[in-house]
């Protein structure tokens, strides 16, 4: 089997490190591992499957000198805007993380179970941009639902992981919550979040646009219809919550007029659908949670109930582990089916 030069861009990240993980334990075909970072992580040293390589610094010379086949980018929006149409210009496949490229119209954003064909247009620019952690797993429960009745419009509540705001936040968090105990809450450092995290919700992620929603809100909304291929009406409020990791979304999903829904439909084709398992058992306390979705690669679904007004209306709990679902992982399987996809 061919194997593929690899490059990591921040490979010192939380995601990067993830990726790591995600690539060994999926025994991805990696000929040569490029980690890449600023000057800062040089000399660094990551360890894949059983071998050590040390972090280079991130250059535009980098991806020619070392022959990169696939790049995986997860450094940020500004990062991505300069580097990646460079590894790309190399000839490496670019899947990048980071919200620059997503919207652009010659870039597919691509989860591969939901619309694994538009991998396909990775020729015009070489780059595959990654979803926002949230819309990832919102899709990979909306798709089957789509399929099954025909969505007209989703409403959504978040409740995001510090781990959305990298190590940082889960640092934050940790430490917050150390200084409750040790009475110093008040004087607890509030740098990765605008308020303290700590026995507390943000209803803010991201900055405020002009219609009253946030970025992250509209990416949600802007995302899912051009990976669902549908411009299915969205309402999204992101919320930060005191967890460590996997974000958790409530979900209210609106089908057509004249749909009746059918309870044991909706578990069995959302059991049904790759990499997403239903656990819905209220009576016996059986339901999606953050500890039980993190170190995971699996969307779970649960609370699944119709509406008790709207027969056309299913309420739903979605969970998923976001450094891995929500970016590493998704990362990783794009590149997957781009090798099965380029094999044909």
């Amino acid at each position: 089997m061919r194997k593929f030069n690899v490059a990591v861009v921040g490979a010192t990240g939380a995601v990067g490190e993830e990726i790591f993980r995600v690539l060994e334990e999926q025994k991805f075909p990696v000929g040569n591992l490029v980690p890449l970072a600023s000057a800062n992580s040089v000399g660094k040293e990551v360890k894949l499957f059983g071998k050590t390589y040390k972090v280079q610094e991130l250059t535009e010379e980098i991806f020619d000198k070392e022959e990169v086949d696939i790049a995986f980018f997860s450094a940020g929006g500004s990062i991505s805007a300069k580097f990646c149409p460079i590894a790309a210009s190399s000839g490496a496949v670019v899947i990048d993380n980071s919200s620059h490229f997503r919207m652009d119209n010659e870039v597919p954003l691509v989860v591969p179970e939901v619309n694994p064909k538009d991998i396909e247009a990775w020729r015009i620019k070489g780059i595959i941009a990654n979803p926002n952690c949230s819309t990832i797993q919102m899709v990979l429960s909306l798709k089957p639902l789509d399929d099954l009745y025909g969505i007209k419009r989703v409403d959504v509540s978040t409740y995001q992981a510090t781990s959305g705001a990298g190590k940082k936040g889960m640092e934050e968090l940790v430490k917050q919550m150390q200084d409750f105990f040790a009475f110093k809450l008040d004087d607890s450092k509030k740098e990765a979040f605008v308020h303290q995290i700590a026995l507390n919700v943000i209803p803010h992620i991201d900055t405020p646009q002009e219609n009253g929603f946030t970025r992250e809100e509209m990416k949600m909304v802007n995302e899912s219809q051009k990976i669902l291929h549908k411009n299915i009406e969205i309402a999204a409020t992101c919320v930060r919550v005191p967890v460590l990791r996997s974000h958790s979304e409530s979900i209210t999903v609106t089908f057509e007029d004249d749909i009746d829904i059918d309870l044991d439909a909706v578990r069995a084709v959302l059991n049904n659908f790759e990499n997403v398992e239903v656990m819905d058992d209220l009576k016996n306390n059986i339901y999606p949670m953050p500890i039980i979705a993190t170190d995971t690669d699996t969307t779970f679904v649960g609370r699944i109930r119709k509406d008790i007004y709207r027969s056309n209306v299913v309420h739903f709990f979605n969970v998923a582990d976001q450094l891995r679902v929500g970016a590493a992982t998704n990362a990783v399987r794009i590149a997957l089916k781009w090798i099965e996809l380029e094999s044909d």
